[in-house]
C-alpha cells in the first residue's frame, strides 16, 4: 500500500474516486429506480398501504417516515462518530464500515417485496445511514490529502466523477429495465431488483481504489471516554455560542434551515410523486419516463449551477438566493396542477435548473459568512447537522400531510410555504454581510 505525500495527484484522484463509487446510491436508489420499484410492488398487489405495528400507513407516507427516521439517526450519529474517528485517527476504518453497510443494504433490497416489507424497510434504512455516514468521513479527508489551493478543484473533480459514474450505471439499469429479455431477465421488475445488487457491488468494489491510496491513520489502541464520544456535540455547541456574536451568519442559518428543508424534501420525494400522481398511459411508459426525467434533471443541473454562479456574480449571493426561493415556490404551486407526462417532464427540467444551483450557492454563501477561524470543520459540521435536521422535519411534515389528506399534491404545495418563509428570512440578512 503506497504512502503518498499530501497533494500527490494519485492520492487526490483516489479520494475523488469514492464519489464514482458511492454516487450510484444517490442516483439509482434514492432518486431513480428504487422509487419506481417501490410504487410498482404496491400497485401490482392492489394496495397502497404498509402495515406498521398493525396500523395501515399510506405507502408513500411510510417511505417518507422511514427516510426521516434514518436522517434523524445520521444527524445524531455524525458528531459522535466524527469525534471518535478524529480521536482514534482511523477515519478509513469508519469510512469502510459505513460503505460496506450501505453497499450490502443495497444488495439486500433485492428481497424487498410486499411479503417482506419490514425487512425491506430495514435494508433501506441502513442503506441511507451507510451512505450519509460514510460521507462524513469521506469529506473530512479533504484537508488531510489536499492543500487549501487544491481543495476546490479536487472537490469539483469528485462531483464530476460521481456524476459520470452514476449516470453510466443508471443508463445500464435503464437498458435492463426497458429490454429485460435482451439481458436474459424475465421482467422489468426483476431487472430493477438486479440493479439494486449492481449498486451495492459497484459501490463496495470501486471504493477499494480509494482505500488503497488513503493514509492509513494511527493504529494504537486508546480508551474511548465520555468526553471523546460527546466532543462533536461540544464543538457544535461552541459554534452555536459564536453565532450570537455573528448576527449575519445566525440570520442566514435560520433562512438556510427553512429553505434547505424544503429543497431536500422535494428532491427526495420527486420520483415517488411522479410515480403515483402522474397519469401515465402504461406501466412501461411510467418506468421509462421517470428514469429519463431523472437523467434529464442530472444534465440540466450542471447548466443550472453555471447559470446560478453567473447570476450571483452579477446580483450577489443573497439576492440570487431570494430569486431561487421564489422560483422554487412557483414550482411547488405548479406541481399541484401537474397530471400529464409532458407537464412532469417540464417541471423536472425546471427543478434540475435550480436544484444544483441553490445547494452550491447556499454552501458558498455560508462559507463567505464564516468568521476568521482555523476551525472551519466545526462550522461545517454544524452546517451538515442543520441540513439533516431540516430533512427530518421536512420528510415528517410531508409524510404526515400525505397520509392525512391522501394526496402528495397537498404536501408539495405546503412545502412551498417554506420557500416563502426562506425568502423573508433571507431579506433580513444584513446587506453588508456578504456580496449582495
Amino acid at each position: 500500500m503506497p504512502n503518498l505525500p499530501k497533494g500527490h495527484p494519485k492520492l487526490l484522484n483516489a479520494w475523488a474516486f469514492y464519489d464514482w463509487a458511492n454516487s450510484v446510491y444517490s442516483l439509482v436508489i434514492a432518486s431513480a429506480v428504487f422509487p419506481i420499484y417501490y410504487e410498482l410492488i404496491f400497485k401490482n398487489n392492489g394496495r397502497d398501504y404498509a402495515l406498521f405495528f398493525g396500523q395501515k400507513v399510506k405507502a408513500t407516507a411510510m417511505i417518507s417516515f422511514v427516510t426521516a427516521f434514518a436522517f434523524m439517526w445520521v444527524a445524531f450519529l455524525s458528531p459522535i462518530l466524527s469525534g471518535i474517528a478524529d480521536y482514534l485517527g482511523n477515519k478509513k476504518a469508519f469510512l469502510r464500515f459505513f460503505c460496506y453497510m450501505g453497499g450490502l443494504s443495497c444488495i439486500g433490497l433485492y428481497w424487498f417485496d410486499i411479503q417482506n416489507l419490514t425487512t425491506g424497510y430495514v435494508f433501506y434504512f441502513f442503506g441511507l445511514i451507510g451512505f450519509w455516514s460514510s460521507l462524513v468521513f469521506y469529506n473530512s479527508y479533504l484537508p488531510d490529502i489536499a492543500f487549501p489551493e487544491q481543495q476546490d478543484k479536487v472537490s469539483a473533480r469528485g462531483f464530476s466523477m460521481g456524476y459520470i459514474g452514476s449516470t453510466i450505471l443508471l443508463i445500464i439499469n435503464l437498458a435492463m429495465v426497458m429490454f429485460p429479455k435482451t439481458f436474459g431477465v424475465p421482467s422489468a421488475e426483476q431487472a430493477m431488483k438486479i440493479s439494486f445488487v449492481m449498486v451495492g457491488i459497484w459501490w463496495i468494489g470501486f471504493s477499494h481504489i480509494t482505500y488503497y491510496f488513503l493514509p492509513k491513520g494511527r493504529k494504537e489502541l486508546k480508551p474511548i471516554t465520555k468526553k471523546v464520544i460527546f466532543d462533536g456535540f461540544h464543538e457544535i455547541k461552541e459554534v452555536w455560542k459564536q453565532l450570537t456574536l455573528n448576527l449575519s451568519l445566525k440570520k442566514y442559518l435560520y433562512s438556510y434551515f427553512v429553505f434547505i428543508m424544503a429543497v431536500q424534501t422535494v428532491m427526495l420525494v420527486a420520483t415517488y410523486f411522479g410515480a403515483t400522481e402522474i397519469a401515465w398511459k402504461t406501466p412501461s411508459q411510467k418506468t421509462k419516463g421517470l428514469i429519463i426525467s431523472i437523467l434529464f434533471i442530472q444534465l440540466v443541473a450542471v447548466v443550472g449551477a453555471i447559470i446560478t454562479s453567473r447570476l450571483s456574480a452579477k446580483f450577489g449571493n443573497i439576492k440570487t438566493l431570494i430569486g431561487l426561493n421564489a422560483f422554487w415556490f412557483l414550482l411547488c404551486v405548479f406541481a399541484y396542477f401537474v397530471t400529464e407526462p409532458v407537464e412532469f417532464y417540464s417541471i423536472a427540467g425546471f427543478v434540475g435548473l435550480v436544484m444544483g444551483g441553490i445547494q452550491s450557492l447556499a454552501r458558498s454563501t455560508y462559507s463567505k459568512l464564516l468568521p476568521e477561524t482555523e476551525d472551519t470543520a466545526s462550522f461545517f459540521s454544524f452546517y451538515d447537522v442543520t441540513e439533516k435536521v431540516g430533512i427530518v422535519i421536512g420528510m415528517t411534515i410531508y409524510g404526515t400531510i400525505d397520509m392525512v389528506t391522501g394526496s402528495m399534491r397537498n404536501a408539495i404545495v405546503f412545502l412551498g410555504l417554506f420557500f416563502l418563509i426562506g425568502m423573508l428570512l433571507l431579506m433580513r440578512v444584513p446587506k453588508n454581510s456578504v456580496n449582495q
